[in-house]
């Protein structure tokens, strides 16, 4: 069984996978000042609960972190209380397999590469990878599987906690798709700009991003969502090709076994 951890900047996604198959998952709100000890309690609490395995049938860890400070508390939890367990944190140094065509790849977070590994791995390349995050990552695959840029908006929930703050009348809303795009209350407005809007924002850069990876055939560029806020646009933006909630716990996966697995004495890609 292999652990795999991404931590983002508002939650962290933990999953197991048995194989190619994730067989337990969990989300959790991620804390910058929780101890490596604290994390310690929290991370056996949820595996101790699984009835899909044992903590001790676990045989590797594979992790990525957009926040250095929980960063450097979970390497000091792997390293305190699971030092028997092979572990890969990604970050430089780490075979990816994805080449970065960027002007600083110091700049890049690593769950936006585990995207774009398993991306290529899942569909293939050229790929725009859509993912509803803290902000929303747009990341740009060339059909080579490499990671060549992308775009940065503010993500759904910071949009709306932003509006609720400055406009004094506006509320903050359940994130629900509203019953129709005319709202009939200051709710259902808000709820119609916040889906609509975002997925206008999704298609139109996804567009722009495929016309420029295929001058040629936009339309061979496949668009895939992920991010845990997905299910509220995706349904509203036909261009999404596929959603893989998993996607980045994929990447982990896959670069698992570029380092420890059969695919390790592989050369550097």
């Amino acid at each position: 069984m292999l652990l795999t951890i991404d931590i983002g900047n508002t939650n962290t996604v933990l999953g197991v996978f048995d194989g190619e198959t994730i067989v337990e998952h969990w989300r959790i709100a991620t804390v910058p000042d929780r101890t490596a000890d604290e994390i310690a309690v929290v991370l056996h609490g949820l595996l101790a609960q699984s009835g899909a395995f044992k903590e001790s049938d676990l045989h590797g860890i594979a992790l990525c972190s957009t926040v250095p400070s929980v960063l450097h508390e979970m390497r000091e939890m792997v390293r305190r209380y699971y030092p028997d367990v092979p572990a890969v944190i990604v970050e430089p140094g780490v075979k990816t397999g994805v080449p970065i065509r960027y002007d600083n790849p110091k700049e890049v977070g690593s769950d936006r590469i585990m995207n774009s590994l398993a991306a290529v791995h899942l569909y293939g390349g050229p790929a725009v990878v859509v993912d509803f995050g803290t902000s929303t990552n747009f990341d740009a695959v060339s059909a080579k599987g490499e990671f060549v840029g992308g775009a940065l908006a503010p993500g759904i929930e910071i949009s709306v906690d932003a509006l609720a703050r400055r406009a004094a009348q506006l509320l903050k809303v359940e994130l629900s798709r509203p019953p129709r795009v005319i709202g009939k209350s200051t709710v259902e407005a808000l709820q119609s700009g916040i889906v609509y809007g975002f997925a206008g924002q999704v298609d139109g850069i996804a567009r722009r991003m495929a016309a420029e990876l295929s001058p040629d055939d936009p339309g061979a560029v496949t668009v895939i969502a992920t991010g845990g806020l997905a299910p509220l646009v995706i349904d509203e933006v036909p261009l999404i090709d596929a959603y893989e909630p998993w996607l980045t716990l994929i990447g982990l996966r896959l670069v698992w076994d570029r380092n420890n697995g059969p695919a390790a004495g592989q050369p550097a890609g």
